[in-house]
């Protein structure tokens, strides 16, 4: 008997111990599943990144936060001193940010030099576009304003910091009278006129008058300002 119930629990302890093998092995079974599936998922999502073409907004915006008009803007007029960036997809070495010279060009490698002032984005685009084919295969161009700079207001006479202003889009006479300082002594504050370049290439003189304008009296003549506006203040 006592042979017997030794047998018995050796058989118990050898059962046992199987049993709490088989539990390892499930569960590393189970693990490898888990992780195999894991770094599936991973490399379909690399794969997926990799191969989506990006944005036009992101691809060529270095400098998030700035001001930027939008790619393909076929509205805004690039002039000397905007800084650009042109992105070219898939094409690291030629897509790069770049000044519009003095002279109104920019320099691209393949594309060597072109007349970017006077173009819009979307325009300058296609014309980069065009200049890359001999090189690239279905170049694909993105031109975004990063930086304006050739959109600018004077503010002369008798004010404490005159002279030129990169001009935002919403500024007015009020918000150009304050960027230079206010005024100085004996500042002629009801006799302020605007010169404006009309389409005709003529000049009009248009009137304001500070005092009346901050009584909310003629609110109408706190014109919002246009590039190459020039205020006087007399």
């Amino acid at each position: 008997m006592r042979k017997r119930g030794l047998q018995l629990l050796s058989l118990e302890q050898t059962m046992t111990i199987t049993a709490i093998k088989m539990c390892r092995w499930i569960a590393m079974f189970a693990v490898c599943i888990l992780v195999s599936g894991w770094l599936a998922a991973q490399t379909d999502a690399t794969k997926n990144t990799s191969g989506t073409k990006p944005s036009a907004q992101t691809a060529a915006d270095p400098n998030a936060g700035g001001t930027a008009a939008l790619a393909h803007n076929d509205t805004y007029v690039i002039g000397i001193d905007d800084v650009l960036a042109i992105n070219v997809w898939k094409e690291p070495d030629v897509s790069r940010t770049v000044p519009v010279r003095s002279d109104g060009k920019i320099s691209l490698p393949l594309a060597g030099e072109v007349q970017a002032s006077g173009e819009t984005p979307l325009q300058l685009e296609k014309l980069l576009a065009t200049k890359l084919q001999s090189f690239i295969s279905e170049p694909e161009v993105t031109v975004i304003v990063s930086e304006v700079k050739s959109q600018k207001f004077n503010i002369l006479g008798m004010v404490s910091k005159p002279g030129s202003y990169p001009l935002t889009n919403s500024a007015t006479v009020l918000d150009a009278i304050a960027l230079a300082g206010g005024f100085r002594d004996f500042a002629k504050q009801k006799s302020i006129y605007i010169l404006r370049q009309n389409p005709d290439g003529g000049q009009s003189r248009l009137p304001f008058n500070y005092k009346d304008v901050i009584k909310g009296k003629n609110s109408a003549q706190n014109i919002k300002l246009q590039p190459r506006d020039t205020i006087v203040v007399p």
